[in-house]
């Protein structure tokens, strides 16, 4: 058996040890969950509205950059190489020589065609406002573009490394505001990666072919398959019994697995902070005392420690990286005599009482079941009653993306998670107010002027010795505001089989994408 516990998210390259041996397969195929756990869904197929499974949808499609498997640097895509300009503001690349899968040449067009899309909010991307710096798109010729910004941006090379390239030939003809609905991504779709659509069957799995001509060579496998389960105990069994080869699964399952020499444990930090979301459109969390009581209230010590083994670290703000934390933030300490006084500081028998409120989350395993009741437990005991409410993915976007004036008693508060790294400007759409939906992640409808003038001076930064201090500002603010509840940071795991030979997983935020390089992933 082989363990390997990653500080801070690096990938596992399996197959070193001795394999087991099995009749080679023909068409050699991998299947695997790979989008079992929270992000992924059965209907996650256009990645300019997904929130997660980027880690699946870039097996097909690709970015111009991506992150290293080890989350330490970027690294070209689409894009062999890029300049800047010494005022920040122009951004050039050159890019590789491609097909799309349906034997259309990739050129610069793409490039320019996929950024309009994604900065048009018609078109339902969530790209909209983080994207909004981008002045103007050019592509002087097929193989270079220029993107010009209208203010420097140092987190813009990390932003668009989950921008995957769409073909222009397929898509122009579909009006933005149809797109995001159309039938087009989960029957038809092209792309540039390794692997190239073939079918789709709903609610159960998604089938790719090799594409033989991948300018990174042929992959080593023929078919890729994602498979859907309803939670990660299916994909669990389904590992055992050997018809997947790869699932993520939660701490309980991975510590079933340290024993068991035909499967590989991949370990590391999730970089993605799990928080306790208030509403700020609805009066009960206007009060900073409320807020300060819900997080003196839970004893997030005692939850790490029974319900996630101690794989998890507490989160004062939004980050856990210790070049990110600044000294003297407030530890709320679990404290429910202080929670209580501060409830009845702010009023709180007559702002809300025992009223039950709804504590909404996308979150269906029963580790988070745990958490949840543990959380209803804790809070119940200082006098705030919260009724868990578990939905699925889409039912949870649908209800908290709403525009207008929707139901807000829906999602007064959320259990939920947003990354926090390796880039620390993960975190701006869940917060600033410009990222209010539909431009960004900012469900919570969060317009705290400071946390958002930190979050602004963050991401104008463009001299590296100056952005550890400036992202500590941002964190600052969160501890002092809290905008959210935050809980933790947990480990995540998934499962390999050892016959898989060159397979790297990261358990990186939101599922990517890094360069996990399919093309290469083999089984014996």
């Amino acid at each position: 058996m082989r363990i390997r516990s990653l500080a801070i998210a690096a990938a596992l390259l399996i197959g070193t040890g001795l394999p087991t041996i099995v009749q080679a397969q023909s068409p050699k195929t991998i299947a695997g969950g790979f989008d079992v756990g929270p992000g992924g869904l059965p209907k996650n197929f256009n990645p300019l509205i997904s929130t997660g499974g980027f880690t699946w949808l870039s097996t097909y499609y690709e970015p111009l950059l991506l992150w290293n498997a080890g989350l330490t640097e970027l690294e070209g895509a689409l894009a062999k190489d890029y300049k800047v300009s010494d005022d920040k503001l122009t951004y050039t690349f050159n890019l590789a020589e491609e097909t799309w899968h349906d034997g259309k040449p990739f050129t610069s067009k793409d490039v320019k065609f996929t950024f309009e899309l994604a900065k048009n909010k018609a078109s339902g991307s969530l790209f909209a406002a983080r994207l909004g710096d981008i002045a103007s798109v050019e592509a002087p010729d097929d193989r270079t573009v220029m993107i010009k910004l209208s203010k420097p941006n140092g987190s813009f090379l990390s932003i668009i490394s989950q921008v995957l390239i769409l073909p222009e030939h397929a898509l122009a003809s579909i009006a933005p505001e149809s797109l995001a609905n159309s039938t087009w991504w989960s029957t038809t779709p092209v792309g540039t990666g390794p692997f190239k659509f073939n079918r789709y069957v709903t609610d159960q799995y998604v089938e790719l072919a090799a594409d033989d001509d991948y300018r990174g060579g042929k992959p080593k496998v023929d078919v890729l398959i994602n498979r859907y389960f309803e939670n990660p105990a299916a994909a669990v069994a389904a590992l055992r019994a050997g018809e997947i080869q790869f699932t993520y699964v939660e701490p309980d399952d991975a510590a079933s697995f340290k024993t068991d020499a035909n499967f590989s444990v991949i370990e590391g930090d999730s970089y993605v902070v799990n928080y306790i979301g208030l509403n700020q459109k609805v009066e009960l969390f206007k009060d900073l005392k409320v807020r300060q009581a819900i997080m003196y209230a839970i004893d997030r010590n005692a939850i790490i420690e029974s319900l996630y083994g101690g794989a998890a670290k507490p989160a004062n703000c939004g980050y856990v990286a210790p070049h990110l934390i600044p000294e003297g933030l407030d530890a709320y300490a679990y404290d429910p005599a202080k929670a209580k006084a501060l409830l009845d500081e702010a009023g709180w028998a007559n702002i809300n009482g025992d009223k039950p409120i709804t504590l909404l989350t996308y979150y269906g395993s029963p580790q988070a079941a745990n958490v949840m009741a543990a959380v209803q437990s804790m809070l119940a005991q200082v006098g705030i009653n919260v009724v868990p409410r578990v939905v699925d993915t889409p039912t949870y976007n649908g209800i908290v993306y709403k525009e207008g004036t929707p139901d807000w008693n829906e999602f007064a508060m959320v259990y939920a998670g947003l990354q926090n790294g390796p880039n620390p400007a993960g975190l701006n759409p869940g917060l600033n107010k410009s990222q209010i939906p539909p431009d960004g992640f900012n469900t919570m409808r969060i317009e705290f002027d400071g946390l958002s003038a930190a979050f602004d001076k963050a991401l104008g930064e463009t001299d590296a010795s100056k952005l550890d201090a400036a992202w500590q500002d941002v964190c600052k603010a969160m501890n002092a505001e809290l905008p959210w509840a935050t809980l933790w940071v947990a480990n995540r795991y998934g499962i390999a089989s050892t016959r898989l030979k060159d397979f790297v997983w990261t358990p990186a935020p939101a599922g990517g994408p890094y360069a996990a390089h399919p093309e290469r992933w083999d089984i014996q």
